[in-house]
């Protein structure tokens, strides 16, 4: 009976988080961007998958509106490939949440994301999960987190030098290596 009820009471969670990704096309829509029911529930597929290979539990409707309403702007995202960058985008979201020890926000990581999406990552999600994100993980692990207060507060990143590349420490060359041990492999072993 008690693995009845917990499956029950998931499917309503689950059913409830795909009517609110579809309420987010009333948004979208202005940008060309729209979810079908199907993709929505993929959507919500795709968090719980990347809750459970993260290890983490989410009370509430998690953050996947949030970063449709957040993304949905991009001059980088086309309704082509709408559905497939939120997929991935929520996968990075959940890993980052890990690697930051959260450390930050969930709305403070999203608007992160979206900067560095759009600004020196130019669309690329590859720049941003293995660049951008990482060098915030790492920076917020080693207390250098002080950068982030521009961003917080709506600024420009003063913690980006003329060329693009992040800047957040003496020991971060221009190519992203770290005169110390590089431990990159850690992210993704």
């Amino acid at each position: 009976m008690g693995f009845e009820l917990i499956s029950f009471t998931s499917g309503l969670i689950e059913g409830q988080a795909v009517s609110e990704v579809i309420k987010c096309n009333v948004y979208t829509e202005r940008f060309g961007l729209r979810l079908t029911q199907a993709q929505a529930a993929e959507l919500v597929e795709t968090r719980s998958l990347s809750l459970r290979d993260n290890g983490r539990i989410e009370f509430g409707g998690g953050v996947i509106d949030k970063i449709i309403k957040a993304f949905c702007d991009s001059p980088f995202i086309s309704a082509y490939d709408y559905a497939e960058t939120l997929h991935e985008l929520i996968e990075i979201f959940y890993i980052y949440k890990n690697e930051t020890h959260d450390l930050i926000g969930d709305d403070d990581l999203i608007k992160f994301m979206k900067t560095s999406f759009d600004g020196v990552c130019q669309g690329s999600l590859d720049l941003l999960s293995g660049r951008e994100l990482y060098r915030l993980a790492k920076n917020l692990r080693f207390g250098r987190g002080g950068y982030m207060d521009g961003l917080l507060k709506g600024q420009t990143f003063s913690a980006f030098d003329t060329t693009g590349s992040a800047n957040f420490s003496e020991d971060d060359d221009a190519d992203g290596d770290s005169s110390e041990e590089n431990d990159e492999e850690e992210f993704y072993e």
